[in-house]
């Protein structure tokens, strides 16, 4: 039982990093996008 104790604690902190990641990757392709949106709206 505390072998799988440890096993599901290891899990949930990988999960709580991979959200960490994908939510850090989300925010640089939206700011990416807004810096392409500004010089498009920039060129017109």
């Amino acid at each position: 039982m505390k072998k799988f104790a440890i096993i599901l604690a290891g899990l949930m902190a990988l999960t709580l990093t991979a959200c960490n990641t994908i939510a850090g990757a989300g925010r640089d392709v939206e700011s990416a996008g807004d810096a392409v949106e500004d010089a498009a709206e920039g060129a017109k």
